[in-house]
């Protein structure tokens, strides 16, 4: 099988003494190594700045897409935490995070050029179209505008696919456990599909947990499973789950084994 060109996109580095600075250069604005960034903009798996940022949906471990599509080629693990991500079908839970990757793209200078020109570079090559950016279509008015269609709308809408809210409500941690952050966001609202190992993930982040904790999920009396939607638990446990139309999640932290 050919190279690709994601196969020296990799080596695309960057010196250390590059620093992010203000657009217009002012100096009293204060400067910061991009290596520190490192972690958060660089993928695992081939080392270099992410290209087409992928998450796991399962652990939100990113990685290149072309990086962790090969990878799970041979395997069903996350290559940062060994969680499985699928029995057999790891690439059911991947994502592509374009936010991640507008901030990569806008951190490092000439990355998003330089892998434009590899792209026409490998399709030339080998005597290929180059694909064309999806183009999105400007719907312009066919009638004169209303006063009422004039009205300032609000800036922030809620997606539709965001259709589950939630009340976290800390319940209280074992003897012994310390050292975790006041989770501040206790009102959330995601999608149905996501699963209560997806609000555990979240809370372990916010409160900066260690690994080795254990984090209980309950609504009403039952103690949740992981693999559970919130759209399952939701219907499942009916009315007295809610609260102002809210569905109730209670937490606690306790010690492996306990």
């Amino acid at each position: 099988m050919d190279d690709s060109w994601e196969t020296d996109r990799s080596c695309s580095k960057i010196s250390d003494s590059e620093t992010l600075q203000d657009k217009n250069g002012n100096e009293d604005e204060p400067s910061l190594p991009l290596r520190e960034f490192y972690p958060y903009i660089r993928c695992a798996l081939c080392t270099g700045f992410f290209i087409d940022a992928t998450t796991i949906t399962e652990c939100l471990h990113t990685f290149c897409k072309s990086c962790i599509v090969k990878h799970f080629f041979y395997s069903n693990r996350c290559p940062n935490c060994d969680i499985v991500v699928h029995q057999t079908q790891p690439l059911y839970n991947i994502r592509p995070d374009r936010q991640l990757q507008d901030i990569v793209y806008k951190m490092v200078p000439h990355l998003e050029e330089a892998e434009r020109q590899r792209m026409c570079a490998f399709y030339k090559n080998r005597g290929l179209v180059m694909p064309k950016p999806v183009a999105v279509p400007s719907i312009l008015p066919t009638k004169p505008l209303k006063q009422k269609d004039m009205m300032p709308q609000s800036v922030f809408t809620i997606p539709p696919e965001l259709d589950v809210s939630l009340m976290l409500e800390f319940v209280g941690a074992e003897n012994g456990i310390e050292n975790y952050k006041p989770l501040e966001r206790k009102y959330v609202r995601v999608s149905g599909e996501a699963t209560i190992r997806h609000v555990e993930l979240f809370i372990r982040r916010k409160m900066e947990l260690s690994p080795n904790l254990q984090v209980d999920v309950v609504c009403g009396e039952h103690i949740l499973q992981q693999r559970q939607s919130l759209r399952e638990v939701r219907s499942t446990m009916g009315k007295n789950a809610l609260q102002d139309g809210m569905l109730v999640l209670q937490f606690g932290l306790v010690l492996p084994g306990q």
